[in-house]
């Protein structure tokens, strides 16, 4: 089963409590592919600058990457720098720099256009319709992630993505944005956002866990405890990655809430090795068993 994402693959300067790092790789899309990849076969569509190496590219060998959609165009790579306080829940971003990815396009060779499924990391909504456009037939399911800036500035063209997608992964802040409302409970809201399309809906809660609905149910979980947070940065991407790379391997619909539970425990597992390390080196080498060490957490 092959698990598309289209997302940004990028450059991280990092500053946090337990140091520096500059120009580590970094990006949407990096972190769910090496994430997912644990998991299922991923199929990666990005654009990079000329400066994106082969010590770069290497990050992605040995996993199960296709990279037949990641395209090289004269330029810089994006580069994000941010920092991270004693509140390790929010960045302060210090400086973007977009580079080729101001102008991305996404292109889909003909083998991903009949990806089995897809995950449309956080990119400009009107980029998101344009890639599900893009698929021969559509995917047996989508899921979406998404971020303020677009809630705020591209309302009317995420409301029209969110039409169309089936799981949607959020922080409860944008999720307040989202329905326009700061008094509702995370349930209600639920019901305010599956009108608007996702029946599916995970809300990212940082160090207080996350949120599950779905019409079979809800579920709380907590994270999973880890000896020291050094770097926050992906782990968003790579609890998105735990929680679709587990759902697409599996081949579960929707509608099992056992599965959507157990999705819920490889998304916090997966999340938590990205923490303990600067960027994404946890990902570059976990492997199967070491996210099941963790997944069993939840099951004893």
């Amino acid at each position: 089963m092959s698990l598309l994402v289209v997302g940004s693959v990028a450059f991280d300067c990092l500053e946090t409590p337990s140091g520096k790092r500059d120009h580590v790789l970094g990006g949407a899309a990096s972190y769910f592919s090496l994430a997912a990849s644990v998991l299922t076969d991923i199929q990666l569509v990005g654009v990079v600058g000329e400066d994106f190496t082969e010590f770069y590219l290497n990050k992605f060998s040995g996993r199960r990457i296709d990279l037949g959609g990641l395209v090289k165009q004269p330029g810089k790579t994006f580069v994000w720098k941010g920092r991270y306080g004693s509140n390790m829940n929010e960045a302060e971003t210090l400086d973007t720099q977009l580079g080729v990815f101001g102008d991305f396009d996404p292109v889909l060779p003909p083998h991903f256009q009949k990806a089995d499924y897809l995950f449309l990391a956080n990119i400009l909504p009107r980029l998101q319709t344009r890639v599900m456009d893009l698929m021969a037939a559509r995917p047996k399911w989508i899921g979406l992630d998404t971020m303020n800036l677009w809630i705020n500035t591209a309302r009317e063209d995420l409301l029209a993505v969110l039409k169309r997608v089936d799981i949607l992964l959020i922080n409860n802040k944008e999720l307040e944005l989202l329905v326009q409302d700061s008094t509702l409970s995370l349930a209600a809201s639920y019901e305010r956002v599956a009108a608007l399309g996702p029946k599916i809906v995970v809300v990212k809660k940082g160090n207080q866990g996350a949120e599950l609905f779905s019409p079979m149910g809800q579920l709380h979980m907590d994270v999973h405890p880890v000896d020291q947070v050094v770097d926050p940065t992906g782990a968003g991407d790579s609890f998105a990655a735990g929680f679709l790379g587990y759902l697409a391997q599996s081949g579960a619909p929707l509608t099992d809430f056992q599965a959507l539970k157990t999705a819920l425990m490889y998304a916090n597992a997966m999340a938590s090795f990205t923490v303990e390390k600067f960027g994404p080196e946890s990902l570059e080498t976990l492997t199967y068993d070491q996210l099941l060490s963790r997944v069993k957490f939840y099951q004893t």
